[in-house]
């Protein structure tokens, strides 16, 4: 079994509870996903977060392959972090966490993910090739589209790294 991890620090020179109004808002991750990932909700976000909850989307990871995922929400600490968790969907282990560290003149949100491919080996061999070009794709996106809604920070550092971990 190889496991992945995917380490995301981002700067944004916003206050921490400006940083969680916007994250913990499940609705604004359309915001921050890009378009042609064709993400919807379905259900599952009309309510404020809550360690417990289920939230349903729909998504086309890649061209032609739409699925749905069952993500939980699993931790919550208000103001400072979240941890989600696939339930059904396309990877065969996802758990992310989401941290918002203040920091001077402003915040750090940093993202790990730890996760599973399908299909074992073939899986693994698709991992440089199409996942973890997909996800850096992804969290570039982000990345532009937050700076975008907040702002750069001067001196920013924003850190991207995806490895195996077994």
């Amino acid at each position: 079994m190889k496991l992945y991890q995917l380490h995301s620090r981002q700067t944004l020179p916003i206050t921490q509870d400006e940083a969680w109004n916007f994250l913990s808002n499940p609705a604004n991750l359309k915001l921050i996903t890009p378009d042609h990932m064709g993400f919807h909700i379905l259900n599952g976000a009309d309510r404020d977060m809550f360690p417990g909850q289920i939230i349903q989307y729909s998504v086309a990871p890649f061209a032609g392959i739409t699925t749905k995922w069952v993500t939980e929400i699993t931790h919550v600490k208000e103001g400072e972090y979240f941890v989600d968790e696939q339930r059904f969907g396309p990877y065969a282990l996802w758990h992310h966490k989401h941290f918002i560290n203040p920091v001077s003149g402003g915040v750090e949100m940093e993202d790990i993910i730890d996760y599973k491919l399908p299909f074992g080996i073939l899986g693994q061999l698709a991992h440089p090739m199409l996942v973890k070009k997909q996800l850096e794709k992804i969290f570039a996106y982000r990345e532009m589209k937050l700076e975008e809604i907040f702002g750069r920070m001067k001196d920013s550092s924003n850190k991207l790294s995806i490895k195996s971990i077994s």
